[in-house]
């Protein structure tokens, strides 16, 4: 069985402002490395559809869901967050990622694609449940999380979230959820200046010092998630897959490298091998130097693909 490949032009329309690190060209940049890889090949192409209002509600207040629909301009740029604007095609982009989480559960479930992989934006782990930061406005990953929760009856998700940036969203949206597991690795001292402290006991949050490396990477993930995670058995495993943790983006520090991106994604095929029957849905979040983003993204995706 292929994979599936979900995206959509329309997310590259979504544009921040001139020298903005999540810029549009960060999807063509995958797609062309993953079309000369030949990785294409294997997985097969969904546009990814808009989010509905109810979908967004399972993850987000409704009131913050309309407040941002209509701050959504005719012309321009309006910012939300010092750091993240709108211009007049985000709203739809972001509808597409969310929606891209939605199509990835459907498909992966009802059996029509082994795993998936959303190369959408603009990303989603920061975006809280009422709020939008980060360069997010909706939490695209946790809007397939319930929407595989509350719609499909699963019993038990898991979240990794291997950006080099906590995924505060993501976990203000799960936190006491005992039907998701987050598992969470992550640069400390970096935005957003959080996540040392686990919020619930359905968190595994590991926070590493900056230049940690490839070597205390692969520990935390062996010592602190895997046992969690098949303690946990999760019936469907997620990925917030950032890759602004590699050594030569300079979002942050860890200093790691593609091979660790192909490593910690052989793990998680474990661990849904022996669990879930090899499910999982992975969704873009980070990575802006573009050279390593689209090398990374096709050392995950070929470990997705079996490639590897």
């Amino acid at each position: 069985m292929l994979s599936a490949y979900i995206t959509h032009s329309d997310c590259a329309l979504h544009d921040m402002g001139n020298h903005h690190p999540e810029c549009p060209e960060r999807l063509g940049a995958i797609n062309d490395h993953l079309l000369v890889k030949g990785l294409l090949d294997y997985m097969i192409p969904y546009d990814a559809p808009l989010a509905t209002l109810a979908q967004l509600g399972r993850a987000h207040a409704s009131n913050y869901v309309n407040e941002l629909i209509d701050a959504s301009p005719k012309e321009g740029l309006h910012a939300v967050d010092p750091d993240t604007n709108m211009n007049p095609h985000t709203l739809t982009a972001a509808l597409r990622a969310a929606g891209a989480a939605v199509e990835a559960t459907d498909l992966v479930l009802a059996g029509k694609a082994s795993t998936a992989f959303c190369c959408v934006r603009p990303p989603g782990h920061h975006a809280e449940r009422s709020a939008a930061m980060g360069f997010c406005f909706f939490n695209n990953v946790t809007v397939g999380i319930r929407h595989a929760l509350d719609v499909h009856n699963l019993e038990r998700v898991a979240l990794v979230d291997f950006d080099v940036h906590h995924g505060n969203g993501s976990e203000d949206i799960l936190r006491g959820d005992d039907r998701v597991l987050m598992c969470s690795i992550f640069e400390k001292g970096l935005y957003p200046f959080n996540g040392e402290s686990a919020v619930g006991d359905n968190m595994v949050n590991v926070g590493l010092p900056s230049r940690s490396g490839s070597d205390a990477f692969r520990e935390a993930v062996t010592k602190e998630w895997l046992p969690r995670l098949n303690a946990f058995k999760p019936q469907l495993i997620y990925v917030s897959a950032g890759f602004d943790a590699h050594r030569e983006d300079d979002m942050g520090n860890l200093g790691l490298v593609e091979a660790d991106y192909e490593w910690v994604t052989q793990q998680l095929m474990r661990v849904a091998q022996e669990h879930c029957q090899g499910r999982v849905i992975s969704c873009l979040e980070g990575g802006y130097v573009l050279s390593p983003l689209a090398r990374s993204v096709a050392a995950h995706v070929k470990v997705l693909i079996g490639a590897d």
